[in-house]
């Protein structure tokens, strides 16, 4: 069994859910000189749920060789992401407030999907080590809130840095009417599949 992870995330949310579910973590983040953004672009024609794993493969890989690179003790690691989509069309984090207002008027009063892949590898000190890997995907129906509601929340900062320029667990919450799915996955770790692999990965949770 193993008695910490890392987590290879800047994403406040997960740590603390993690901490919530009894998992210690050391944060595993990139160095200065990592592109880890151009790791989420977009391929062409690309569906939204190839794409979350694809991304969240490619952090995990990532995570792995600068784990070995600095020489740290070896433990398991965990990545996920998180995005948004309105049929096929993929709404990741949006480049500035205007993009912002777009993504959320193009949600209000629609159904849309929100999918967080998640991804866990316990390296080895020779050879490949093992992964395993899960998606999980929610539904989340927006009521219709007006332009100048939209424009409030754009204004608070809270929808930057947020796939689909909304974060669940904040004033956004407020116009959303249903959820179908994990309520821990549109924060952006679900609760279920990440046990499932952390227990796969050996290791301890509170329950």
């Amino acid at each position: 069994m193993s008695d910490f992870i890392y987590l290879a995330s800047q994403s406040p949310r997960r740590k603390q859910l993690l901490e919530l579910w009894g998992v210690c973590c050391e944060l595993l983040l990139p160095d200065d000189g990592e592109d880890v953004e151009s790791l989420e672009a977009v391929l062409p024609g690309e569906a939204p749920a190839a794409y979350v794993q694809r991304v969240t493969g490619l952090k995990l890989q990532a995570s792995v060789q600068r784990l070995k690179r600095r020489g740290l003790p070896l433990a398991p690691v965990l990545c996920a992401d998180t995005t948004v989509a309105l049929g096929r069309r993929i709404l990741g984090k949006p480049a500035d407030a205007a993009d912002a207002r777009r993504m959320l008027c193009d949600l209000a009063d629609r159904r849309h999907r929100v999918l967080t892949a998640v991804a866990v590898a316990k390296p080895a000190a020779r050879g490949a080590g093992r992964r395993w890997a899960a998606l999980s995907t929610s539904q989340v129906q927006f009521d219709a809130w007006s332009a100048a509601d939209i424009q409030r929340y754009v204004d608070s900062g809270e929808p930057m840095g947020k796939a689909g320029a909304y974060a669940i667990q904040g004033a956004a919450s407020l116009h959303i009417s249903r959820i179908i799915g994990s309520y821990s996955g549109i924060m952006g770790l679900p609760a279920h599949e990440t046990a499932q692999l952390l227990r796969a990965a050996g290791v301890q949770l509170a329950c």
